[in-house]
């Protein structure tokens, strides 16, 4: 009589821990249930890999944009399909041409511009030694070593080191500009523009698109593209008066429109055709597609 109780409790924790599995799993398959998972992952757990689809993303579940990406599947790819689908309205699109990438981060964008075969190649680059790792990670997971090249490095003005500060919580808010008191300083390696499409064996000239995202050093990667600039390479990149400031706004708004006459603006309502020199500078933060 006790056996058979003893195998009738054994029976019945069974079946409660199925039924209890299979409703924790429909629970955490939901938006709010993968964000309540996420958002408690103990730091032991240092990388975690998501099927995306149609691609493969490995990333830290302590980042903003990792937790972004178990949540959602993909990190911003409405914003790359966004800007190939302008790109391509307007002709601008050179399949033979090659992307740089300035600010890859993991690897989202860098994962979802190759998936999309708009450019024969990609040059990707990210200082932060944190993302690097990730980027590499994520670019070999998906198979794509032949047409992505990355480059450990910052966009800057003369080769050398730089400081580069670390943000804790959002990898992708690391920049060579600190932000917080928090930020931890490391010294990254720095290259001219020029010279990392150099060292990646392209031209200039085959350069058919910049995508830069830099946290606010956009000015400094600027002054040494100009010879790209000067050939009106359609550049897109995220705009920020709020790390730059009024005075540097100013500037920085009359270096581009003596290479770009026209761009369009992407508000979080909308996009609007505008002329480079009438970019607001009392808006946080927008992105922007500087045309030929």
């Amino acid at each position: 009589m006790a056996v058979n109780t003893w195998r009738s409790k054994k029976y019945w924790r069974k079946r409660l821990r199925k039924v209890r599995n299979t409703l924790a799993g429909r629970f955490f398959d939901t938006r709010f249930g993968r964000r309540l998972l996420i958002e408690n992952i103990g730091p032991r757990v240092v990388s975690m890999t998501v099927d995306g689809g149609d691609h493969l993303m490995t990333f830290s579940p302590s980042d903003y944009i990792g937790r972004k990406v178990f949540r959602k599947g993909h990190f911003e790819r409405e914003n790359v399909d966004r800007l190939l689908a302008s790109l391509r309205e307007r002709g601008l699109l050179r399949k033979e041409g090659v992307l740089l990438e300035l600010g890859g981060n993991i690897g989202t964008q860098t994962v979802y511009f190759a998936l999309s075969n708009a450019y024969s190649h990609i040059v990707s680059v990210e200082p932060d030694p944190r993302n690097f790792r990730l980027l590499e990670t994520n670019i070999r997971k998906n198979g794509l070593e032949e047409k992505v090249t990355l480059v450990n490095c910052a966009a800057g003005e003369t080769a050398g080191e730089i400081d580069f500060f670390l943000n804790a919580n959002n990898h992708g808010k690391s920049s060579a500009i600190r932000q917080s008191s928090s930020d931890i300083r490391v010294s990254v390696p720095v290259k001219p523009v020029g010279d990392i499409i150099g060292h990646a064996g392209f031209n200039e000239s085959d350069i058919g698109l910049v995508w830069m995202d830099i946290e606010g050093y956009e000015p400094v990667a600027c002054r040494s593209m100009a010879p790209l600039m000067s050939r009106r390479v359609p550049l897109y990149m995220e705009f920020t008066p709020i790390f730059y400031g009024p005075g540097q706004t100013r500037d920085f708004v009359a270096a581009l429109s003596s290479f770009y006459e026209d761009c369009i603006v992407f508000f979080e309502v909308g996009e609007q055709d505008m002329k480079v020199r009438d970019l607001p500078g009392g808006i946080d933060q927008y992105d922007v597609l500087f045309l030929p």
